[in-house]
């Protein structure tokens, strides 16, 4: 079996050690609201990649608080840590 197909080591965080680490950073100070088009090039990810990952994070993040804030024209996150 080929290596190449898997980084070797823990060099590169994964998108959603990426998207956890900026949104802790952010928040630290409090909470924050964000929508995903905004901080997409930020965190190097698509605003579909954030939308999804943030479910995922809302759903075991123990450190964050996360939650859908506002629906209009794209979902509004509302972050603060825990």
């Amino acid at each position: 079996m080929s290596s190449m197909f898997k980084p070797s080591g823990d060099d590169e965080p994964t998108k959603e050690q990426r998207l956890r680490s900026y949104l802790e950073q952010k928040a630290e100070d409090g909470e924050m609201y964000f929508k995903s088009k905004f901080i997409a090039d930020e965190v190097g990810l698509s605003p579909k990649e954030i939308g999804a990952l943030m479910v995922k994070i809302r759903d075991s993040a123990s450190d964050l608080h996360v939650e859908k804030w506002s629906y209009t024209s794209a979902t509004t996150w509302r972050v603060e840590t825990a």
